[in-house]
């Protein structure tokens, strides 16, 4: 029986990629937290946590009529970013995929009421939500990597289901996997002419009052293991724009038993900014006992339902 070890949401923002010199230039002279926590994060568990695969929830990886799960044996090559060429270029990868646990996730869509399609193109794009961790986390240390894909005619209920899928797909199989949600909190950036203004990590510089205060409840509730508040706030939250609608997070939240997970929060970097969007590095270690099972929950892919209280089952 396989499971759930670790899951953490993790900031994936190109500033991590650009020298230190430039990081430091960008924010009055000094380092953003996100880089030293992600190095801490490497050293306290990504070279000691006993897994096997890493899934990497991309909020980059936008795809239309269905979640797609990267399904080759391996990836390699070369990345530079369409978005922000100069700051991510020619940056190397490569990693052993898992084509066994990727092919195993469609087995669970139907049921759950949505569609995962497991692809092992070689040409298939890789994005920077994954490659970025990657850089950091990854390289040396010989795991699988796999990512799952943001669909962006999802509603909030359909990235759960997504998680749902991708937790039972983990739970019948023999793997012990390391969940990685890749994206942000909110995430409205300032306009042209005024975003250079605003390129500290100081949260001073979110976009809104609002924004701020809605990212740092959602940061207190996940230190406090209150998963259950996050997901009946989801519509109070978007308000404020979160990266892919918080998909990254609600897959997550999905594989992991939704509202019966109360796995406490661990800060790996200060709450910051990036020019206006909330940036953060939150670890839930596996609790004692282990995650919840995804909810076993049998729906029709026609289930027009959107609303995630409305299709509540009973916890496997």
């Amino acid at each position: 029986m396989g499971k759930v070890v670790g899951a953490a949401i993790l900031a994936h923002v190109p500033t991590i990629m650009l020298p230190q010199d430039v990081r430091y230039d960008l924010n009055g002279g000094k380092e953003i937290s996100l880089v030293p926590g992600l190095k801490r994060f490497r050293s306290e568990v990504m070279e000691v946590l006993d897994y096997d695969t890493v899934v990497v929830l991309d909020s980059h990886w936008a795809t239309t009529v269905e979640f797609v799960i990267s399904a080759q044996a391996e990836r390699s090559g070369l990345f530079t970013s369409e978005e922000l060429p100069r700051g991510m270029s020619q940056i190397p990868y490569a990693f052993k995929g898992d084509p066994e646990l990727a092919n195993a996730v469609a087995d669970y869509d139907e049921k759950n009421g949505t569609w995962v399609t497991p692809i092992s193109d070689p040409h298939l794009p890789i994005f920077y939500a994954t490659v970025n961790l990657w850089h950091y986390l990854g390289r040396g240390l010989d795991k699988r990597w796999v990512s799952l894909s943001v669909c962006q005619t999802a509603q909030t209920d359909d990235f759960v289901r997504a998680g749902r899928a991708l937790g039972e797909a983990i739970r019948d199989s023999d793997r012990k996997v390391l969940l990685l949600a890749s994206g942000a909190l909110s995430h409205t950036f300032y306009k042209l002419r005024d975003l250079r203004k605003h390129e500290a990590s100081d949260p001073s510089h979110i976009y809104s009052e609002g924004a701020l205060q809605a990212d740092l409840e959602r940061v207190e509730w996940m230190k406090a293991g209150d998963h259950k508040r996050i997901l009946e706030t989801m519509p109070e939250f978007k308000q404020f724009k979160p990266e892919a609608n918080f998909s990254h997070w609600l897959q997550m939240a999905g594989a992991t038993g939704e509202e019966a997970n109360t796995a406490k929060g661990v800060m790996y970097s200060e709450y910051e900014n990036s020019i206006g969007t909330g940036q953060v590095h939150i670890y839930f270690p596996e609790p004692e006992g282990g995650f919840p099972l995804p909810k076993d929950v049998t729906l029709s892919r026609e289930d027009p339902t959107g609303d995630v209280a409305a299709t509540r089952g009973s916890a496997a």
